[in-house]
Order: structure tokens, then C-alpha cells, then sequence
């Protein structure tokens, strides 16, 4: 039996013929195939800037450097990739883990309430959670009533939207951030973006993006100038030119995603004591399909359900281990939160497989394999 996964990448020969024809061509790496990329994304999401970078980690590290100040205090959720958090340590500021809802999302209620207590926060990250937008009414109130900077963690959920407004588009935060990892909507291997509509962010992030540097032909054809230290995140052609093929697929691999988290909520319909994080809906791009198992009703643990799924070739993940919890940051005094919501949640959640080229058979397998382990324990 072949592995089954919780994500994976669809490659198409398409893909690969684009790709064939970077390598056959005079640009390799800062051609024109970065800029194409950018403008693709641009058009997707309605963002009026775009640049790409080396990943998603280096999208949310020059975002930082870019909207924060040394000591600043950023709330953002529990619930996420550590890179979201880190980021704001790289820039010298300080993360305020705040609890979730019952969807996974960061709580803004909850965010509200620590501006009220605390005038010294000066922004907020929020996190898409498995490509389900967080409220963009919500986010716009706190914007312009706390006067604070917006950063959207979009890594889940390129193709998403709220109210008709997609994920990236900015439209009520500074920057939005998109990842191309494998396992995410579309893929250039590994790869991330920064969008914004603030041209002087735009142009701090291109120069961030090349060690600082900006070139300055006017005193002579090979004359540059570091003006500030900046970093190597560049994003090459060759895998920008497989973004530009795997975007001109996006809302087909998106569709057969939603087609998945659909006959998954159905299978569950049946069943007391799994349910899905949130019911279906359109709104998400469905980067994770998670589910909630009440442990107690079954005579199984977690890590056990994990490991004979994993003897019937099934890899389920879990997303994520709450980040105050890591030891690093228990170390900067984290840890003591309350976050119950996010408590509960650690306790229940599950990641299924859910990727574009996912057989019905596999669908079959994986829920049915799933279910018999359950309820033999």
C-alpha cells in the first residue's frame, strides 16, 4: 500500500514543461519569470504590490522588520506554524499569545480586550487557520479603532475569502504573507510572497529582499548602494515559473479540495464524538481538513490512533502543539496563558489527508481505516 499523506504537491506536465523552459532559457534566478509570478499573484488577489521571496519564514521576517519596532508588543494566536511568532522575535518585539475560537482562528474578541488593558500594542498577526479566514469586518473595526498595524498569515489560504474579499488582498491589513511549500494550494517547491498596497512598504521589501541594496544607474551602469542590511531571499525563476503554471490551476485544485472537506462533513454527520473543526464552507481554501475526536468516548489514545494508522501506510498530522508551550519560549517566560479553547483543541484535533490528487479509493480508505481503529481501540 503507497503512503497517503496529509498534503502533497500536484505536478502536471504543464508544470514541468514550464520549468524545462526556465532551464533552457538565459535567467535562471532575477529574470523575468519573478516578475510575471508577482503579477499573477497581484491579479489573483487584488494586492496593488507583490514581492516573492525564498519562503514563507522570509516573508514574515522582512514583514517584521518592516512593521515593528524594538519592544513592541504584537498579539497573535497560540495556534499556528512557530515561523509566525518567530518572526516577531526576530525583529525584537514581543508575541501576546491569545486563545482561539472554537474554528481555530485567532479570537479578535479576546485581542479587543488586551487593547483596551494595554495602549503599548502596536500590532496584530493573524493566522487563516487551514485556509478559513478570520473575520475581515472584525479586523477592520480593531485597524481603525486602535490605530494598530495588521499583518495576515495567509500560508493556509491562498484562494480564500470573506464577504467576497480574498485572502492577500490587503484589503484591511498592511501586509498579507502567502507560502508555496509542497503541501500547500499551489507550490514552487519551496517559496513564499509578501503583498501589501503601501508602495513605500513595497519598496522596503524589495530592497530588504536583495542585502539592502538599490542600484543607481544614473551615476554609473554597475553602481549600487547598500542602504541598510538586508538579506539574500531572493525567489529564483525556476520556481517562479512553476508558480505561474500551478496558478493557472489554483481555483481547479481549490474546487476538488472543497469537493474532499465536503464528503468528509457528510461522513461525519453520523458520528457522535468526531466532528469537523468548522462546518463546510466556501469561504475556505481547505489547506487542512481538521476533525475533533473526543478521546474519552473511545478507548484509544492519540499518539495510538496515529501509530496504527500509520502500520495501515495513513499519515495524519496535527497542527499545531500550542507555541507558548515550546521550550524555547517557556524560556522567555511563556507558558501560563490561559488558553483553554486552545487547550481543549490540543486535546481533540486531527489533520486528514486532503490534496487535490486524493482518489476516491484513498478517501475511502482513510475514513474507513480511521473509524475501525477507533472504535476497536
Amino acid at each position: 500500500m503507497k503512503n497517503i499523506p496529509y498534503g502533497k504537491q500536484s505536478i502536471t506536465k504543464e508544470d514541468i514543461k514550464a520549468v524545462k523552459d526556465v532551464l533552457k532559457s538565459d535567467f535562471l534566478t532575477t529574470g523575468p519569470k519573478v516578475q510575471e509570478f508577482e503579477n499573477a499573484l497581484c491579479k489573483y488577489t487584488g494586492a496593488k504590490y507583490c514581492v516573492s521571496v525564498s519562503n514563507a519564514t522570509a516573508a514574515l521576517h522582512l514583514s517584521s522588520l518592516i512593521l515593528l519596532d524594538e519592544g513592541d508588543l504584537v498579539l497573535t494566536t497560540v495556534n499556528s506554524f512557530l515561523a509566525t511568532s518567530n518572526s516577531i522575535l526576530y525583529a525584537k518585539a514581543k508575541p501576546i499569545f491569545v486563545d482561539i475560537q472554537s474554528d481555530g482562528n485567532i479570537d479578535l474578541d479576546l485581542c479587543e480586550e488586551e487593547l483596551l488593558k494595554n495602549n503599548k500594542i502596536k500590532a496584530i498577526y493573524v493566522v487563516h487557520f487551514s485556509g478559513n479566514p478570520v473575520n475581515q469586518e472584525k479586523l477592520a473595526f480593531l485597524k481603525k479603532t486602535y490605530n494598530i498595524k495588521i499583518l495576515e498569515d495567509c500560508a493556509h489560504s491562498i484562494g480564500a475569502s470573506f464577504d467576497g474579499i480574498k485572502a492577500g488582498s490587503c484589503k484591511n491589513s498592511d501586509i498579507s504573507v502567502f507560502s508555496f511549500h509542497p503541501v500547500k494550494q499551489l507550490t514552487t517547491g519551496e517559496g513564499g510572497a509578501i503583498l501589501t498596497n503601501s508602495k513605500k512598504i513595497y519598496e522596503k521589501v524589495l530592497r530588504l529582499r536583495n542585502h539592502g541594496m538599490v542600484s543607481k544607474p544614473e551615476i554609473a551602469p554597475w553602481f549600487y548602494e547598500m542602504q541598510e542590511l538586508g538579506f539574500n531571499y531572493r525567489l529564483t525563476d525556476i520556481a517562479s515559473a512553476l508558480g505561474i503554471s500551478q496558478i493557472k490551476k489554483l481555483d481547479k485544485f481549490l474546487e476538488k479540495r472543497r469537493k474532499i472537506a465536503k464528503k468528509y462533513d457528510k461522513f461525519f454527520d453520523k458520528f457522535e464524538y468526531i466532528k469537523p473543526l468548522y462546518k463546510y464552507t466556501q469561504n475556505s481554501s481547505y489547506h487542512l481538513y481538521v476533525i475533533l475526536i473526543d478521546f474519552e468516548k473511545y478507548n484509544i489514545t492519540k499518539k495510538d490512533l496515529f501509530l496504527k494508522l500509520r502500520e495501515k501506510s495513513i499519515y495524519l498530522q496535527y497542527h499545531y502543539i500550542p507555541i507558548n508551550q515550546q521550550p524555547y519560549y517557556k524560556e522567555l517566560g511563556y507558558g501560563d496563558e490561559k488558553t483553554p479553547v486552545m487547550d481543549e483543541y490540543y486535546k481533540k484535533a486531527l489533520s486528514l489527508p486532503i490534496f487535490p490528487k486524493l482518489s476516491k479509493k484513498d478517501q475511502k480508505y482513510v475514513l474507513h481505516n480511521l473509524i475501525e481503529i477507533l472504535e476497536k481501540g
